[in-house]
């Protein structure tokens, strides 16, 4: 007697299956992967040529701080976070379709590898406060001039460059052994592809480079004791630097031709993530840091010192400011201090304050870079009372980051800048009242982009741009990027703020004998 034979389950009811994308023409639709090195964590997304987002995941990692103001991170950390990040990423997709690989990374990290390619030393970060002698010591004595001519800016204390003095002065024996001097997302770059290669946006922040030449500055490299050999070569953020090397792609089941573009530095990454490219864009990000960002055709250097005049990722300049601590501000009084994170229940009902809070906040826990330059820096809450309510306290957080910020607009404003309106993206964006906040406070309309992915979906843009998809970053920002919401200052809101703004001007300048 035959046994029966029982119908085989069909695969798809259990395996699923892959994603495939065509265009308007019945052609399969190519796809790119952006990497957004963070110093939480790192973040991907698979992004389809037309600029939908496919899937995108998050590998977190830890900071460690061995003293006071220190901030440092172990770079094998970045490269298993980035391959875990992309095998998640591709799970269910069809691999087939990738064709490139760019990044966005957090800047001026100092990563130091020796002849055999080892990291000699955990990576310095950018939030890092050790080097105020070496900062010094480059704008007093070198002096700010000259700093100026060689490369565009001033010495900051998160910069590569006095970070190396550092290394120099304080651990001689690593200083000798130095091969290859990168920066966080190149070493990823050189990991996947082993180009030992950057940027000129993100090498802008090493305050090493000729800005407006484009070039590595001989004399920097001189006053920092190093040859230029030392330094990786020099690519526009969007041209392709190497592939996938053999023994990364096969395991993730990708083909060895994935191109590697040359990345960009996180803001220039997130500008052209929300379009903010050619002359006379703005975008704000309110991330871990927070930055204002102007993007120009034409090269402009900071007259007042205040802002950094780098390269962009779209082939021009901009100027930047920075502040250390934006959304990360926000995390601190409410993670740590309130001990809840439930943000919309902290910010319900605060919108009736606005303008009207007796409540202050410097937002200085790092220190603060733009405009202060100053290490010492420290955050304080001022104009408390006995009948101070929590709500108060976690408005004033909010707008002392806004106020911080436009100082930021004011500096651009001394340079010349005429900026209309502004882009805004990071961690904070998501917040409408933030998002109200910060229009009323710059007392200009805040457009908020479609996709808020900021220097992971500015990093995609730039592989398809190296990959032949678009022939300019600007083509590509014109075709991909789309605004979902404008969100207009309140006028009464807006002469409010500035009187409160013109107050918090003053708080610093009485309280840096203090700090």
């Amino acid at each position: 007697m035959r046994r029966k034979v029982l119908p085989k389950k069909k695969k798809s009811a259990i395996i699923k299956r892959k994603r495939f994308l065509y265009n308007g023409r019945g052609m399969k639709m190519n796809t790119y992967i952006g990497i957004d090195l963070g110093t939480s964590g790192t973040k991907l997304l698979l992004v389809a040529a037309d600029g939908r987002i496919l899937a995108e995941n998050t590998q977190t990692y830890p900071v460690f701080y061995p003293q006071s103001g220190w901030s440092e991170q172990n770079p094998e950390d970045w490269y298993s976070a980035a391959l875990r990040g992309m095998e998640e990423l591709l799970k269910g997709q069809d691999r087939d379709a990738v064709k490139g690989i760019s990044f966005g990374g957090q800047m001026h990290g100092l990563v130091a590898l020796d002849k055999e390619d080892n990291v000699i030393r955990p990576a310095i970060l950018w939030n890092d406060g050790r080097t105020e002698k070496q900062t010094g010591y480059l704008n007093e004595s070198v002096g700010k001039d000259k700093l100026s001519a060689y490369t565009g800016n001033i010495a900051f204390a998160g910069f590569t460059a006095p970070k190396i003095l550092w290394m120099k002065e304080n651990e001689p024996q690593n200083f000798a052994r130095i091969a290859k001097i990168m920066l966080p997302k190149d070493y990823l770059a050189y990991r996947l592809s082993g180009a030992f290669v950057t940027d000129y946006s993100d090498a802008s922040g090493m305050l090493l480079l000729d800005v407006k030449g484009r070039r590595w500055s001989k004399e920097m490299c001189k006053i920092c004791a190093i040859d230029e050999t030392l330094l990786p070569s020099l690519y526009e953020s969007y041209e392709i630097v190497g592939t996938l090397k053999k023994e990364i792609a096969a395991p993730l089941g990708l083909s060895e031709n994935v191109k590697i573009a040359a990345g960009a530095g996180d803001n220039a990454a997130a500008a052209v993530g929300t379009g903010v490219v050619g002359e006379g864009g703005c975008n704000i990000s309110l991330g871990t840091s927070g930055t204002l960002f102007v993007s120009s055709e034409k090269y402009k250097e900071d007259k007042v010192n205040a802002l950094h005049s780098f390269c962009h990722a779209d082939g021009g300049w901009h100027l930047m400011g920075c502040i250390l601590s934006a959304a990360s501000c926000n995390t601190w009084w409410s993670d740590k201090i309130l001990q809840t994170n439930d943000y919309a229940r902290e910010q319900a009902g605060l919108e009736e304050k606005f303008g009207k809070n007796d409540v202050y906040f410097l937002p200085y826990l790092m220190g603060e870079r733009s405009p202060h330059n100053d290490v010492n820096a420290r955050g304080a809450f001022i104009g408390m009372r006995a009948d101070t309510t929590r709500g108060e306290m976690t408005l004033a957080v909010l707008e002392g980051v806004t106020f911080a910020l436009r100082d930021c607009l004011e500096a651009a404003k001394k340079n010349g800048a005429d900026v209309k309106s502004t882009r805004l993206c990071g961690g904070g964006a998501k917040s409408p009242l933030w998002r109200k906040i910060v229009a009323s406070v710059m007392n200009m309309p805040v457009e908020i982009p479609q996709t808020e992915q900021g220097p992971a979906f500015g990093a995609a843009m730039l592989a398809m741009v190296g990959c032949g998809e678009y022939k300019t970053v600007k083509e590509a920002a014109d075709t991909i990027v789309r605004v979902k919401q404008t969100v207009l200052p309140d006028n009464a809101v807006a002469v409010r703020y500035a009187r409160r703004y013109a107050h918090f001007t003053k708080l610093y300048p009485a309280l840096k004998g203090v700090f």
